[in-house]
């Protein structure tokens, strides 16, 4: 059975790959996925919301989120970019809303609003899809490519796309080896840090809104909300690190030591100066005197510190004042592991980015094979872009199939 494109994998990239194509022409279309569940990654994103893009509507500032494929991304951006993203969804119904990080999501706070939108329109524009059938072998012939699947069946296409997600799916990444493709090594991007630390103990669920991040030794840092979990920690503060840090970390087989600014932009010290004289006979374990800081936490680093419960501000000796400073300023723990979903967080590597035309998504090796998404040497940090790189990827594959 012979299609004009066929789409490997039924995630966000190949859905709008896919759609691109059979709006733009009269080609025929066909989504394979190997599993039997369609855009099984928009479901789960953003705890079920699906985080859709993120309000940074400046291409080359776009960019800037992506720690491997920021300057492939930037004449991608300028063509189609989040602000693309929010009118294309608008277009079919779909109102996106800003939360006050920038993350984008429906307005429904459901990512089954996006699902449907993107079934609709790939059944409006006559996009053919079919589960549970995974992709054996693609071989490139003289009229296009020759497709063979586990359940044995054969299709021929003029062209393929490539969108089977994170390298670490072995099969997709197969098939663009065979094609004759580098991939750089897939490794965890967006991963939270496991630390087994008695200041976090019990205090699962508690986050600090914006605290800065570090890793001594090396030039890895980062800011916002971070998030005590049962393992650790976590919050955007922690994912963004990881995913700058992500084969840096990797190679330290996840063991090194992270700081954390609890309040930055504060001068601790003049803080707690401040309070010695102003609440004298209060006691410190009354309340945290830095509004961002739960008191639960306050109370852990108080003990972190030496600080007994009944001690008051006027008894607070230099020794424990300059502890608390570190505990509050310069925090830090060690991380022994890391934990990810697996079904939601992201890996880096793939495809090698100078094998494929950015302008176009066609690889420079294989002539009408395409890649959009995960498969792919770009990863995002977390916040919706690599949501957008998927919607990029697949506007620009999927407008050049359909003019070819």
């Amino acid at each position: 059975m012979f299609f004009d494109l066929i789409v490997v994998g039924g995630g966000a990239a190949g859905f709008f790959s896919a759609i691109t194509c059979a709006e733009q022409s009269d080609k025929s279309v066909l989504i394979l996925e190997k599993t039997s569940t369609l855009l099984q990654k928009v479901r789960i994103s953003g705890g079920g919301r699906c985080n859709v893009t993120h309000a940074c509507f400046d291409p080359r500032e776009l960019s800037t989120n992506y720690p491997r494929g920021e300057k492939s991304l930037i004449g991608p951006f300028h063509r189609f970019a989040a602000g693309d993203t929010v009118e294309w969804f608008e277009q079919r119904g779909v109102a996106l809303k800003t939360e006050d990080d920038g993350r984008m999501f429906p307005t429904s706070d459901d990512s089954q609003t996006i699902i449907d939108a993107l079934l609709t329109a790939a059944e409006n524009a006559g996009v053919s899809i079919r589960t549970s059938e995974g992709v054996r072998s693609v071989t490139a012939t003289d009229a296009g490519f020759e497709l063979t699947t586990e359940s044995g069946s054969t299709y021929s296409a003029g062209h393929v796309l490539l969108a089977t997600g994170g390298t670490r799916s072995a099969a997709g990444a197969k098939l663009a080896e065979d094609l004759g493709h580098e991939l750089k090594p897939a490794t965890p991007s967006l991963f939270t840090f496991k630390i087994d630390d008695p200041r976090l103990d019990g205090l699962a669920g508690l986050s600090v809104d914006n605290a800065e991040v570090r890793i001594p030794g090396t030039k890895l840092e980062s800011s916002g909300p971070v998030l005590i979990t049962h393992w650790g920690l976590s919050g955007p503060g922690i994912l963004k690190i990881s995913a700058w840090g992500a084969r840096e970390l990797a190679e330290r087989s996840y063991r090194f030591d992270v700081s954390v600014n609890w309040v930055p932009g504060t001068d601790v010290a003049s803080v707690i100066a401040d309070q010695r004289t102003s609440e004298r006979k209060r006691q410190l374990s009354s309340r945290s005197p830095f509004p961002s800081i739960p008191k639960r936490l306050w109370l852990r680093f108080l003990d972190a510190a030496g600080v007994a419960d009944t001690t008051t501000w006027a008894e607070l000796p230099k020794k424990q004042a300059a502890a608390l400073v570190r505990q509050l300023a310069d925090a830090t723990f060690t991380v022994d592991g890391k934990s990810t979903n697996k079904a939601e967080f992201v890996t880096c590597g793939g495809v090698a980015l100078n094998q494929i035309n950015f302008q176009t998504m066609e690889s420079k090796i294989v002539p009408g094979l395409y890649f959009a998404g995960e498969i792919i040497d770009v990863d995002g940090v977390t916040g919706g872009f690599n949501f957008q790189n998927a919607w990029t990827n697949g506007f620009h594959a999927g407008s050049d199939i359909a003019s070819r």
